[in-house]
């Protein structure tokens, strides 16, 4: 299994799977191709269909300038590798193909080539099940941050550190924004309105009201193109973010433990990416929103004092409750629903880990066995619903206003 480094990435959104990796793939085939007057890169299933929305031409074309670049849409083709497939061309001046690549945008940012079946994963860790590795916590007595600790290299809590500060950043940018998202939804940001009221309430609703704000606020970054972590993708970054800033208030909670759950919760993350799918064009948005709630439930139970045992409930009941969620952005945009549901997870996941607070730890469905049935879920679903912008959502609300 991969190091939790390959999870946690700061870079541009909208999204990990149609910026991010694209413009990975394009800056590899530009070094590789210095002689190249000229590009060509064909899009294809997922990539092409949301592709405009998501701005996948755009970055490539900036990533390979200042060559042309000529983009090819193929959304009703799709590779059997990952719907995300890229075929790049590079040509002489006058149009001879000098070198050619087909690359996959699996997730997260990641890359990989077909047939690659680790998705280029490195075997940081030995185990790929929580259940092995909650074993191997226990004969050692260590907890799951210190399980991180002994596989990753030395300087985890610096990275770390430098990821958490990428967060906070994130949602300060966003609070601090009005105005409307771009695209031709005109959807209006809410973190800044949402932050006041939030300000205004006691208690749980004043907490409750500052975890939507700082949701929203990263989701609005990563919406507009701007800087966030992927926790796991840019689609789902605003969970992690605003359930850890919420509780660091509320709870005046050290940066070390802050770092300590970001650990749990990359780990956690890591075991979805490794036995299912974190990339909504691959198993809906179950494999994204789902997987970061069940990431932020990690690191709730964590930082409230759960056992392992809780603290793998608290992972297996936010992504059980995420079954089946498609992934069907309005217009292409990772802003309806997209946004919404990143704050109101956020809430579940603390839901979540509360809820497996009352309990001894039991339960009847581990971590293990739901990532299954994720993966195998999101395969079941039909194409439309995974990342295309041709079915749910999408196909019934093109202009996202309601009138009553």
């Amino acid at each position: 299994m991969d190091s939790l480094k390959e999870l946690y990435k700061l870079g541009n959104g909208p999204s990990s799977s149609h910026t991010m990796g694209p413009q990975k793939a394009a800056r590899l085939f530009r070094e590789r191709t210095p002689s190249a007057a000229r590009y060509r890169v064909t899009l294809y299933g997922s990539l092409a269909a949301t592709g405009k929305g998501h701005l996948t031409d755009w970055i490539i074309e900036e990533t390979l300038k200042p060559l042309p670049t000529d983009i090819v849409w193929k959304a009703d083709v799709v590779k059997p590798f990952h719907t995300n497939g890229m075929y790049f061309e590079a040509l002489s001046e006058q149009g001879e193909l000098i070198d050619l690549w087909e690359v996959y945008s699996v997730g997260g940012g990641t890359i990989a080539e077909a047939g690659q079946n680790d998705r280029g994963a490195r075997n940081v860790y030995p185990h790929t099940k929580l259940m092995d590795i909650m074993r191997y916590c226990r004969e050692e007595n260590i907890e799951l941050w210190e399980y991180v600790e002994r596989h990753e290299d030395e300087d985890l809590w610096p990275f770390l550190k430098d990821i958490w500060q990428g967060m906070c950043e994130s949602i300060e940018s966003g609070l601090g924004k009005t105005g409307v998202l771009p695209g031709s939804l005109k959807y209006p940001r809410k973190a800044k309105s949402f932050f006041k009221k939030a300000r205004l309430q006691s208690k749980r609703l004043r907490s409750t009201g500052m975890t939507f704000a700082y949701a929203l606020a990263v989701s609005e970054e990563n919406g507009s193109g701007g800087r966030v972590v992927t926790a796991p993708t840019c689609g789902s970054a605003g969970l992690v973010p605003a359930v850890l800033r919420s509780l660091k208030e509320e709870y005046d909670i050290s940066e070390d433990e802050i770092l300590r759950a970001l650990a749990i919760g990359g780990l956690v993350g890591n075991l979805v990416k490794e036995n299912a799918s974190i990339s909504g064009a691959e198993v809906g948005c179950q494999g994204e929103v789902g997987t970061a709630c069940a990431m932020a439930a990690a690191m709730t139970a964590y930082l409230f004092g759960g056992t392992l045992s809780q603290i793998d409930y608290a992972a297996e009941m936010a992504l059980e409750h995420h079954l089946g969620m498609t992934c069907d952005p309005i217009g292409g945009y990772v802003q309806v629903p997209c946004i919404e549901r990143n704050a109101v997870s956020a809430v579940r996941a603390i839901n979540a880990a509360e809820y497996t607070l009352f309990t001894d730890g039991e339960h009847c469905i581990s971590f293990d066995q739901v990532v299954v049935t994720m993966g195998e879920t999101g395969r079941d679903l039909k194409c439309g619903y995974k990342e295309t912008s041709l079915a749910g959502l999408a196909k019934y609300t093109p202009d996202c206003r309601f009138q009553l």
